[in-house]
């Protein structure tokens, strides 16, 4: 048996009832959807939206909201680069748990430096669809929901605060991205649809 870290008695148990029986029975595959990009971009409004959208299709999935774990499980966390790494490697370890399970598990977060989702994505090599919200600057900050850009404008957010503007992409790795139409946002119902149709081309709604 392997051990894992630097422990010498923790060994892992497998469970009696295997990954792919866990999706037979929900039919559809587990996997993770990643949905990231600026404040503002509209992650939690379009992960809500395709959450719904599985759900009246009678699949399941859940949300990981950057917010909503901070209230818990990553409530000891702060802002700063190493703190915004571990807040990513726990939803990521969370997430792999979601899709082992045969869920489809939505995670909404900023998540703005690519070495923390490319850690997030080997986890789940065959399971990780990245979702870039790419909407212009002056839109996010137009909409401001959390007051962040006009704090970020006034000076008083910290420059380790402030990932939130400064973005890492690597557009190669991504499978879906998400923009403007002619200078218009698509409405998230679209954006689900958009995201829905590429979980079907790939298999993970199965039927």
């Amino acid at each position: 048996m392997s051990t894992m870290g630097n422990s010498t008695n923790i060994f892992w148990q497998e469970s009696p009832v295997g990954k792919l029986e866990r999706q037979k029975l929900l039919n559809q595959k587990g996997c993770v959807v990643w949905i990231t990009g600026l404040s503002g971009s509209g992650k939690s409004t379009l992960a809500c939206s395709l959450s719904r959208e599985l759900h009246t299709r009678g699949k399941l999935s859940y949300i990981l909201d950057g917010d909503n774990v901070r209230h818990g499980l990553n409530k000891d966390l702060g802002f700063k680069a190493e703190d915004r790494t571990e807040n990513i490697r726990r939803v990521g370890e969370v997430a792999k748990l979601f899709a082992d399970a045969g869920l489809i598990c939505i995670a909404s977060l900023i998540s703005p430096y690519r070495k923390d989702r490319d850690a997030c994505r080997a986890m789940l090599p065959d399971a990780f669809i990245e979702v870039f919200m790419n909407m212009p600057l002056a839109l996010c900050e137009e909409r401001d929901p959390k007051g962040l850009y006009k704090l970020a404008r006034a000076g008083k957010i910290k420059e380790d605060d402030s990932s939130f503007i400064l973005y890492q992409l690597i557009a190669l790795l991504l499978q879906i991205e998400l923009n403007q139409k002619d200078g218009v946002c698509p409405t998230p119902s679209a954006m689900a649809g958009e995201v829905v149709t590429y979980l079907e081309d790939k298999g993970y709604l199965q039927d």
